[in-house]
């Protein structure tokens, strides 16, 4: 049976290696990701050390879903991050509508 992985703690910066250990990935498999998902860009201060935030770590664990427990390809899974990500943009922006629709109506 697979272990659940950690709840995220409420900071604001995390580690490769912190990420790994929330994600259970190991570090080299993160840096790997990050060439083949555009979409995850941690930010890097001296030394290029890397720190992800709190979406990008959300972001990490969906990506690990489509991989290791859907059984996607990692081409798959890009396409896949591409729609969900496309579809929350959608979300979003339809959210916004509906709020501007009601400053109208106010």
């Amino acid at each position: 049976m697979e272990k659940a992985l950690p709840p995220i703690p409420a900071k604001r910066y995390f580690t490769i290696g912190e990420v790994g250990d929330l994600c259970g990935v190991k570090p080299h498999v993160l840096r790997y990701w990050e060439q083949e998902f555009t979409q995850l860009r941690p930010m890097k201060r001296r030394g290029n050390r890397r720190y992800y935030q709190h979406h990008e770590v959300l972001m990490i664990r969906r990506i690990r879903d489509l991989l290791y427990d859907q059984g996607f390809t990692i081409s798959g899974a890009r396409n896949k991050m591409q729609e969900i990500l496309a579809a929350e943009r959608d979300k979003k922006r339809a959210g916004e509508v509906m709020l501007d629709g009601v400053d109208v109506l106010e």
